[in-house]
């Protein structure tokens, strides 16, 4: 009788502390939480109205000089099937003629783990002249990518390739970097690894927003290169 009466009081006080007695609290709580669903969707809604209008399939994307690739991982010094997927299509859009040069960009902050020579090699492997392929050693995100293109590499038109749940957030960063981007998302079934991906958007579509509001300077961002606009001007 005692352990049921604790556990009674103990029920009642979650019961107080949790909802309000009074309607007028109970309105503002439903409110307040109203409010917060509002603004945790608002960066998200930021991004698809941002991207809206801008995404297309390899087939119909306008031409553009430059198709900028972002880094996906590594398994063993190779691509990641994600990475290899996203290449797959980079490789097709130069075959077409749909883009001159390709600029790859991930992660190379360990000697060990080099993301843009691995995708150099696997780009030259599907037949993509090695003088036509760029590498960004520095984009260790999407937005850090997206401003060195601009900053650093002078890109001033491009099309994105990623995967179709990541494709928004890049069309929408590299727009706020002042890259004119059409983007291609890169179609995969829908296993563990797609869910963790759309899921994990959700969560980065607040950091990318934060992102545009206030442009902070990638975390390398160094002298200016010339390698996309000699790769051009090698393509004539």
């Amino acid at each position: 009788m005692i352990r049921g009466g604790v556990l009674g009081r103990l029920s009642t006080v979650r019961t107080v502390l949790w909802w309000p007695a009074s309607r007028r609290g109970r309105r503002r709580l439903v409110q307040g939480a109203m409010l917060g669903c509002v603004l945790a969707l608002a960066p998200a809604t930021w991004m698809h109205a941002t991207a809206d209008g801008r995404l297309r399939t390899a087939a119909d994307v306008p031409a553009r000089d430059v198709a900028v690739v972002f880094g996906a991982g590594l398994w063993k010094g190779r691509p990641t099937p994600y990475l290899a997927h996203r290449l797959d299509t980079a490789a097709a859009l130069y075959r077409d003629g749909r883009v001159k040069v390709v600029l790859v960009t991930g992660d190379n902050g360990r000697v060990e783990y080099d993301e843009p020579d691995a995708m150099r090699a696997y780009l030259r492997e599907r037949g993509v002249p090695d003088g036509r392929i760029v590498s960004d050693f520095a984009g260790f995100d999407t937005w850090d990518s997206c401003v060195r293109a601009k900053k650093i590499f002078g890109v001033e038109r491009a099309v994105l390739v990623t995967q179709g749940f990541h494709i928004r957030r890049a069309v929408a960063l590299c727009q706020a970097a002042g890259v004119d981007s059409y983007g291609v998302g890169v179609d995969e079934r829908r296993d563990s690894v797609w869910y963790y991906g759309a899921v994990r958007e959700l969560v980065a579509a607040g950091k990318a927003a934060a992102d545009t509001a206030f442009t902070p300077d990638p975390t390398f961002l160094g002298g200016q290169e010339t390698g996309v606009a000699e790769a051009l001007a090698s393509a004539g």
